[in-house]
């Protein structure tokens, strides 16, 4: 079972990542937000597997209406999940956000 604990000892442990609060809950930033405590027990991470993961295992990966605009965006509920998988998981939304390996010095597509 992952904790937010964990989230926090993780995020803060990758180059450049800032914490603060996000509408009023623990957040972590690389470039932008790459995770946030969506509320006790679940949290908000960047995938580019949303669909994957919440076909598989729709119990530990959903999101609501909210995240309907934001196809990256998937909620997971800690307690269903160990430290292997949220580091997994989390490095993946640290390289999404802009992390060290992401966006930044990428060439542009144009």
């Amino acid at each position: 079972m992952a904790t937010e604990a964990e989230v926090r000892r993780i995020a803060l442990s990758m180059p450049g990542v800032t914490e603060r609060l996000s509408w009023g809950q623990p957040a972590w930033f690389a470039r932008t937000l790459m995770a946030r405590i969506w509320e006790p027990g679940v949290l908000t991470v960047k995938t580019d597997e949303r669909e994957a993961l919440a076909g598989t295992e729709p119990e530990t990966f959903f999101w609501t209406p909210h995240h309907e605009r934001s196809p990256q965006l998937v909620l997971v509920r800690l307690d269903r999940i160990d430290g292997k998988l949220l580091a997994e998981l989390l490095q993946d939304s640290y390289r999404l956000a802009g992390g060290e390996h992401g966006s930044r010095g990428r060439p542009s597509d144009t």
